[in-house]
């Protein structure tokens, strides 16, 4: 498990410095492969070692693409804004990665937030708001990834709608009591938030 922490890190810091050094077409292409060793390590660590985590994994994913298609489609959840090329693969616009995305940081945030609340609306507030929060640091660096692009920037609607799906993905996590590996739970979301962070004093120095 350490090499595989290891690795987590040593990927996103490889990806950072060959960015920063000017190879981001190298690079961000291949954040498809980043998020399914990102879905490997969560797995394999995590653990999904449950026909309920299993369940509830898929059922976070299909949401996650869901309200995506709704909001592409629409416009009325998180605001206009379209798919680029780096996300991976896509199904009528929507990045079939960007469930898994949803599911991995609703399942990481979750035990997150259980490792320092007990009261049920704390956790719950807590991994919401640990979702949007990282949301925050990735809309800053959308456009530049190729991740995807909003017409006019990502508005308040866009984080309040973000709170809302995330509280109630938490609060069926919470219902179905779900449980994880803290340690990975901390590395899976901390990386993410290093690189996103990171890569955003990047490009604006």
């Amino acid at each position: 498990m350490r090499i595989a922490i290891v690795f987590l890190w040593v990927l996103h810091l490889a990806a950072l410095i060959g960015i920063a050094i000017g190879y981001e077409d190298f690079f961000l292409p291949k954040s498809p492969f980043t998020i399914m060793y990102l879905l490997f390590f969560l797995i394999f660590f995590f653990k999904i070692d449950s026909r309920n985590k299993l369940l509830l994994f898929i059922a976070f994913m299909s949401v996650g693409i869901g309200v995506e298609w709704i909001g592409v489609h629409t416009g009325s959840l998180f605001g206009d804004y379209y798919y680029g090329k780096n996300f991976g693969p896509k199904l009528d616009g929507i990045p079939l990665l960007i469930g898994v995305n949803w599911a991995i940081l609703t399942f990481t945030t979750h035990v997150i937030a259980k490792s320092i609340f007990k009261s049920p609306i704390a956790i719950i507030a807590t991994g919401a708001t640990l979702m949007v929060g990282f949301d925050y640091f990735l809309e800053q660096i959308c456009d530049f990834t190729g991740f995807w692009h909003f017409e006019g920037g990502a508005g308040w609607f866009n984080y309040l709608c973000w709170f809302l799906i995330a509280a109630a993905l938490h609060a069926v996590s919470f219902q179905f009591k779900l449980r994880g590996n803290k340690l990975i739970s901390y590395h899976l979301y901390g990386v993410q938030l290093f690189f996103a962070i990171s890569l955003w004093i990047i490009i604006t120095i």
